[in-house]
C-alpha cells in the first residue's frame, strides 16, 4: 500500500492556508514554489481538493486557494480520499473460487472470503484513525515540533504573498 507523494504535498499546503484570512487566497504559484514541485503537478492536486471540497478557487490576478472548511473539519482521510480516490487498498478476486475442490465441486464455496474481511477490517480502522487527525491537529503538532523561527517564516512567506 502505497499513498502518492500528492497526498504529502496536500497536506503540507493545507496547514499553510490555515493562517489565511477568509478573504484572502494563496496562488499555487507561491504554493508550488514553496514546496519545490511544478505548478502543474500542484494545481491537479488542489484540482482534487477542490472538487472535494475541501478548498475553494478565488479567480482573478490575486487568486489562488483557501480552506473551505474549518481545520478541524478535515481529516487526513478527507485529503487522502480526495487526491487519491475512495477504492478500497485490497481487491479482493475471489481466488478461492478457483482452488482444486471448488473446480472439481467437491465444496461449496463459503458465501463470504475470510481474507477479505480481514483486510476490509484493516483498512477500516486505518480510515478512523486518519479520520481521527485533522489539519487543526496538525497545525498543533507542527507548533510542538518544529523551531518556532520555521513556523514564523512560513507565515510570513504566506502571508506576503496574498
Amino acid at each position: 500500500m502505497q499513498y502518492s507523494v500528492g497526498v504529502e504535498y496536500a497536506l503540507h499546503c493545507l496547514v499553510y492556508l490555515i493562517d489565511v484570512p477568509s478573504d484572502k487566497s494563496v496562488g499555487i504559484k507561491d504554493l508550488a514554489e514553496f514546496q519545490g514541485v511544478s505548478e502543474t503537478y500542484l494545481s491537479k492536486v488542489f484540482g482534487k481538493l477542490s472538487k472535494a471540497g475541501i478548498v475553494s478557487s478565488v479567480p482573478g490576478v490575486k487568486g489562488g486557494y483557501r480552506l473551505s472548511r474549518k481545520p478541524e473539519d478535515i481529516s487526513f482521510w478527507d485529503v487522502i480520499e480526495a487526491v487519491e480516490g475512495s477504492k478500497p487498498i485490497f481487491q479482493c478476486k475471489n481466488i478461492k473460487d478457483n482452488g482444486y475442490l471448488y473446480r472439481e465441486n467437491c465444496c461449496s464455496a463459503p458465501s463470504f472470503c475470510t481474507i477479505n474481511s480481514v483486510m476490509l477490517s484493516a483498512e477500516e480502522k486505518m480510515r478512523d484513525y486518519l479520520r481521527s487527525k485533522t489539519l487543526a491537529w496538525l497545525n498543533e503538532e507542527l507548533d510542538r515540533v518544529l523551531p518556532k523561527h520555521i513556523r514564523k517564516d512560513t507565515r510570513e512567506y504566506f502571508s506576503k504573498s496574498n
